[in-house]
């Protein structure tokens, strides 16, 4: 099967599950997991931030982040669309009781300055104190360049406001931009990146932050049932990932594009460009977007049924793949 849900749907490489094998293994809990440790390092080194903290998922991740910079009854400004308001069940506001303040996300993936200015509130006992910018890189496969974060630090200082963001796919909008980790984190509080995505890891991700921020985390951590033992076995995982994952995103962006070109000329489907491993489709009124992944389905190919399509490359995708798939898609329209 060619599945093209999501990036999440890799599966760890025989190599991969060969090093999880061996990894050193602890129990990080206590903190003396090994493989935890050296992650953990490793991840805080290439950031550039003083800690970092392995979790069990994106979602718990930017829980633990959002609760450590926030206390009761305080907000966070995001994105309507973004991940941290939108697809993580409320877990701040349920939780932690951290008011969200969603405004439009524009085109580009941005939050625009005026839009989140208007939204800050007066150091007035009637409302909730903002606290937390939260941003997002990518964004739903679109790439937040470096300069809009130096612009939003020097907002976030202006406005006393900390800066988290969610970079659950930061390497792909890294390597669209050719920047390291460092260059973004320079200009955020917080970051969480996750790894079972585009670098394959059957699980997991690192938040990172300042040493008191990561302290706060890791009793968050605790609270919401994230504290493992012998995790070593997911962080050594992730450490291959970051040894043999991060080159080859290129590898998808590419595909993404070779999709998008195989597929534009058709005057059935209206694609945006990808800019990183999603590729768009709008399809035309008179498609079924249902039974076309029906069809596609019985062909070896699984998207996400709708009128509007998001397909998405990754390592389990080869361009033979990718031709694929074009060629049965264009063979399908033509029953509609």
């Amino acid at each position: 099967m060619i599945d093209f849900r999501s990036d999440t749907v890799t599966k760890p490489s025989a190599e991969m599950l060969q090093a999880m094998i061996h990894a050193e293994l602890g129990d990080d809990v206590y903190g003396d997991d090994p493989s935890v440790n050296a992650l953990e390092a490793r991840m805080a080194k290439m950031s550039g931030f003083a800690a970092a903290m392995i979790v069990n998922s994106g979602t718990q991740s930017n829980l633990c982040a959002l609760l450590a910079h926030c206390q009761r009854g305080e907000e966070y400004i995001v994105g309507q669309g973004y991940h941290t308001y939108l697809y993580e069940a409320g877990g701040a506001a349920v939780l932690g009781s951290v008011v969200p303040q969603p405004i439009a996300v524009q085109t580009s993936g941005e939050l625009a300055f005026a839009d989140i200015a208007a939204v800050i509130k007066e150091d007035d006992s009637h409302f909730a104190k903002s606290t937390l910018l939260s941003l997002e890189n990518s964004h739903c496969g679109k790439v937040i360049p470096l300069d809009y974060f130096a612009k939003a630090r020097n907002f976030a200082i202006q406005h006393k406001l900390k800066i988290h963001l969610d970079g659950a796919r930061i390497f792909n909008a890294l390597t669209a931009i050719n920047l390291q980790l460092k260059d973004i984190c320079q200009y955020v509080d917080s970051i969480s990146i996750c790894f079972s995505k585009g670098l394959g890891t059957p699980m997991g991700s690192v938040l990172c932050g300042s040493q008191e921020f990561i302290n706060r985390a890791r009793r968050i951590r605790k609270m919401v049932g994230g504290g493992t033992r012998q995790a070593g076995i997911i962080a050594k995982a992730m450490d291959y990932a970051l040894d043999h994952n991060i080159d080859r995103l290129q590898i998808d962006h590419a595909n993404a594009v070779l999709l998008a070109d195989l597929l534009k000329e058709n005057n059935k489907l209206t694609i945006t460009t990808p800019q990183t491993n999603m590729v768009y489709i709008d399809l035309d009124a008179s498609i079924d977007g249902t039974l076309l992944a029906k069809l596609l389905l019985a062909q070896g190919i699984q998207i996400s049924a709708g009128q509007n399509l998001r397909l998405v490359t990754h390592l389990n995708i080869s361009t033979a793949d990718i031709i694929y798939t074009a060629d049965t898609i264009k063979d399908c329209l033509q029953l509609f």
